[in-house]
């Protein structure tokens, strides 16, 4: 991206690096993070001298914020939203966020209506049908 455009979310014109970058929902984070804290847990008799206060706190806001809870459903939530053609960014805003309405979606992610592949808004409603399924039935 030149120096001379300005950044855009809605537009998804966020730097050809973040463009490329593999995101991660909080959910994926979450798992990640409880794997290495047990496996800290385990190399020591006392687990707290291994963790950081960064890490816990790390850790304690990406399970707070987590909308999927179960290793499956986070990865049926990933291959669903991928399905959709959408910028990392674009998945991991609305696998975090989790809107309920196309209004909801739109407003939170512009790019999905903006972009050359701009969805129909009955393909948005599918996909939100297909997150609320995974989310009722974890």
């Amino acid at each position: 991206m030149s120096g001379e455009e300005e950044e855009n979310a809605a537009e998804l014109k966020i730097g050809d690096e973040f463009l490329k970058a593999k995101c991660l929902m909080n959910c994926e984070v979450a798992l990640i993070l409880e794997r290495k804290y047990e496996q800290l847990q385990q190399m020591s008799e006392d687990p707290m001298n291994q963790v950081s206060q960064v890490f816990e706190k790390s850790l304690q806001y990406v399970k707070r914020f987590s909308r999927y809870k179960n290793p499956d459903a986070v990865r049926q939530v990933r291959e669903i939203l991928s399905r959709y053609q959408l910028a990392e960014f674009e998945l991991c805003v609305l696998g975090n966020l989790c809107p309920e309405t196309v209004e909801e979606a739109i407003a939170m992610v512009p790019s999905i209506k903006t972009r050359g592949r701009a969805h129909e808004d009955e393909a948005i409603e599918k996909m939100l049908n297909d997150l609320s399924l995974i989310k009722k039935f974890e």
